[in-house]
């Protein structure tokens, strides 16, 4: 509850199908595809706070004349420091240069990022880094036009040895053994090679070298391209990417697992992480925007042309679920519909856990990103609550007195905002009792909130790890002296590595994981751990597609309210005087609400790529060898 996840990135993408001179007359000004890039990165910031980047190209440009721009920052707000710089370089050349103001072409000439093709990025470092050189986009120069690359994206590759190993073969020298290098250079090297022969027929034809350059741009088949580098890639990813000629591409994975959203019209074309940013920032209806289909490339050529590619031959569809139940942000109109459905979905365990009795129950959240889940366990409370009114009236008969009847009716869920979240507080004091004691502090309650004795229900978007749980929020919760503390999730049990985007990489850091051990040692089954190591060390040598989870097994022979339970046993903080339960969310109840993105391996163990079992068997091996490292 309230444990920080670093998760996902977002990418977006505009291009300008018209002249700038167009959106100057129409909108008042050349900027137009800037302004509007900046919108689409602060509505995707939800989805990456650690490094922002900003890429353009200027299409047509004379020789010398600089088309290329990029600007990232790793700052503490990188989108609002990455336009800083962008409008300092404008309005600097504006105000030294007062005959650009109404010359669309001097200023497309002479002042940077202005372009016909634009590409943002903000990222979350699940890996730490967050350097300036691990912010995206990432850049691949040449002096051939054709051959300058810009790659952004919001993904991670399970096989990035492979990947590596495979460039070395190639007979390339990567600098750094990192996905994205690994990617870019992959996409680098078959675009080097199609240039290379495009150039080769096209002299043949008898073109010479300058009159060949026009040519490659119109003839240069990107989906070739993405189909040879990606052969072998195994993870989740939404890649974009820019040409220097001024081709782009935005490719999403055969399994669906990371999003991508597009909208054209005869203005634009536009590609984000999620749908209601395009229809915010262009003002468009729910259905002018489209999911990028699984395995397929949305492919805008130079010319304006823009077409749907099957790149990789499309698999049963894993849309990560995460993105509905807590990564993407609450206002897209499926999004807030599923949110709701899974409040109501966990409802009757709720009524379960505080034994029927609505009156001496008050309901709230923790935290802001729970509240469209609690609303809909609200909603089913109250439903819950009418259908018990109903029969009671009908009890009562026709000689009903008003006061008998406004004291049926004016029963209602209790519903109060009981936990206050302060501003973040830094733990600048080293030693840790003194910081888990600043840790207590992060949220404060609303006295008088709860009576002494009720039930108090607080619902979260799931329960990874508990710390913050244990060191805080059931502490404070228990100062309102209620009789039972019943912590919900809308998520389900967080069982497994995620190794597609999201930060949670070691099982040891999972409650359910660390409750389904106390399990064993309680039931003097602890020889189970090391059987299912051993299977995982037999299998690492296996590099074929056949690869088996074995961690399942380890979860096996408990149901989940039995893990639940455990889960709750060992958050619970000494010296509180609550009874504390947990609730989470059922895989079926999951599937339920959010029937589009059946993603789930995170709770499962049901990974969409061999990849991911790979990483699974690696978390447990370093799990039981006591090393504490990434299983990715």
């Amino acid at each position: 509850m309230s444990d920080s996840i670093k998760h996902e990135c977002g990418i977006s993408l505009i291009r300008l199908l018209k002249p700038l001179e167009y959106y100057k007359e129409k909108y008042g000004t050349a900027f137009y595809g800037v302004n509007k890039m900046y919108l689409m990165m602060e509505k995707q910031h939800n989805r990456g706070q650690d490094g922002a980047g900003f890429a353009s190209i200027k299409l047509d440009m004379s020789p010398g004349q600089r088309y290329m721009s990029r600007v990232r920052s790793a700052n503490q707000q990188p989108i609002q420091d990455i336009f800083a710089q962008i409008n300092d370089r404008i309005n600097t050349a504006l105000s030294e240069n007062p005959e650009y103001a109404d010359d669309v072409q001097l200023q497309k000439k002479n002042i940077p990022y202005i372009g016909e093709l634009l590409m943002g990025h903000v990222r979350y470092g699940t890996f730490g880094k967050n350097s300036i050189e691990n912010v995206h986009p990432f850049l691949r120069q040449n002096n051939w036009m054709h051959r300058n690359l810009i790659v952004a994206g919001n993904f991670n590759m399970t096989n990035v040895d492979e990947l590596f190993g495979n460039l070395v073969e190639l007979g390339q020298h990567p600098k750094e053994m990192a996905d994205t290098v690994t990617v870019m250079e992959k996409i680098g090297h078959f675009l080097d090679d199609a240039v290379a022969k495009l150039y080769k027929e096209i002299k043949k034809e008898g073109y010479n070298k300058r009159e060949a350059s026009p040519l490659i741009a119109e003839r240069l088949n990107v989906a070739k391209i993405l189909r040879k580098a990606s052969k072998n890639w195994d993870g989740g990813y939404t890649m974009g990417g820019l040409l220097g000629h001024g081709d782009a591409f935005v490719f999403r994975d055969p399994s669906g697992i990371r999003p991508a959203y597009y909208y054209q019209d005869d203005e634009v074309v536009v590609v984000a992480s999620e749908r209601p940013v395009i229809q915010t920032v262009f003002n468009v209806k729910f259905d002018d925007v489209h999911e990028l289909d699984p395995g397929h490339a949305m492919i805008i050529k130079k010319g304006g042309g823009v077409k749907l590619a099957e790149i990789l031959e499309p698999r049963e569809r894993k849309a990560c679920s995460f993105e509905r139940i807590y990564f993407s942000r609450g206002s897209d109109q499926e999004i807030y519909q599923e949110r709701k459905m899974l409040g109501k979905l966990v409802f009757p365990q709720i009524l379960k856990a505080i034994d029927h009795d609505m009156a001496k129950t008050v309901f709230s959240y923790i935290p802001n990103t729970a509240e469209t889940s609690f609303f809909g366990l609200v909603k089913e409370a109250q439903n819950y609550l009418n259908r018990r009114k109903e029969e009671q009236i009908l009890a009562l008969g026709p000689n009903t007195t008003r006061e008998e009847l406004h004291k049926i009716l004016d029963v209602r869920p209790r519903i109060e905002k009981v936990a206050i979240k302060d501003a973040k507080l830094r733990t600048f004091i080293t030693q840790d009792s003194s910081r888990d004691d600043l840790v207590t502090h992060v949220y404060d309650v609303s006295y008088g909130s709860v009576n002494k004795n009720d039930n108090l229900v607080i619902i979260d978007d799931s329960i990874v790890r508990g710390t913050t749980l244990k060191r805080s929020i059931l502490k404070i919760l228990d100062r309102l002296s209620p009789k039972k503390i019943i912590v919900v999730s809308s998520a389900p049990q967080i069982r497994y590595p995620d190794c597609y985007g999201i930060d949670m990489a070691k099982l040891e850091d999972f409650a359910a994981f660390r409750a389904a051990k106390a399990l064993h040692e309680d039931h003097g089954t602890t020889h189970v751990i090391k059987e299912i190591y051993e299977k995982c060390i037999a299998q690492t040598a296996n590099k074929d597609k056949d690869v088996v989870n074995y961690v399942k097994e380890f979860y096996a022979p408990f149901t989940a309210d039995q893990i639940s339970k455990k889960i709750a046993e060992i958050l619970s903080p000494p010296g509180i005087n609550a009874e504390v339960d947990i609730i989470y969310q059922s895989i079926e109840g999951l599937h339920q609400a959010c029937p589009q993105n059946l993603g789930d391996w995170y709770f499962t163990g049901d990974y969409p790529t061999p990849g991911g079992n790979r990483v699974v068997n690696r978390a447990f091996i370093n799990f039981y060898e006591g090393k504490n490292q990434r299983a990715y």
